[in-house]
């Protein structure tokens, strides 16, 4: 699977898979970690590690890892499988809890410590009385910028997916409700 097939020799799973991969990779994210995820996701049925590592031509331990990853962020679980010592995995298929837990992972892991390290940053400048205030004022900024972020993804992440849905529907609407598009006034 990790090596692209002719696409008429692909199935739309084994394109979907590929897919998921290559833009996961884009995101930052491990190619098999997506490229498991995509099998999970598509899969209708339990899977343990060996048949993963099987259909997509990964190695085992590679498997072991992304499992192990992907668990950590919650997209996927552990689930019990009768007369089978092994570990199965199935993934969240929701995708609107799926975007949700991508979202609250990626809060926790990048926006979390970039606030602390700012909060930090800025502490100390004010320790430092020959300090530009140019450099403090647009560390203040930053920091400023990144609160409201993380006020607006708070406020984001608990809204009902059902509202959420439809708040995203309306797209078109809640730009000219806010007179966003059109002519700038900047």
């Amino acid at each position: 699977m990790t090596e692209i097939k002719d696409i008429n020799e692909s199935t739309a799973k084994d394109q979907f898979i590929l897919y998921w991969g290559d833009m996961g990779s884009q995101w930052g994210v491990n190619r098999s970690v997506a490229q498991i995820h995509a099998l999970l996701f598509l899969s209708t049925s339990p899977m343990n590690a060996e048949q993963i590592s099987d259909e997509l031509g990964i190695a085992r331990s590679n498997v072991s890892n992304s499992l192990k990853e992907l668990v950590g962020w919650k997209l996927i679980r552990r689930v019990p499988i009768a007369g089978d010592r092994r570990e199965h995995f199935v993934a969240e298929v929701d995708v609107w809890e799926m975007a949700m837990l991508i979202a609250q992972g990626r809060k926790e892991r990048e926006i979390d410590p970039a606030m602390a390290a700012i909060d930090m940053c800025i502490r100390q400048a004010d320790d430092e009385p020959n300090l530009n205030p140019v450099i403090l004022n647009r560390m203040k900024e930053m920091q400023e910028f990144l609160q409201t972020a993380d006020r607006w993804s708070s406020q984001m992440l608990s809204v009902p997916k059902s509202r959420l849905n439809a708040l995203m529907k309306m797209g078109d609407k809640v730009f000219s409700l806010l007179k966003l598009t059109g002519k700038k006034s900047e």
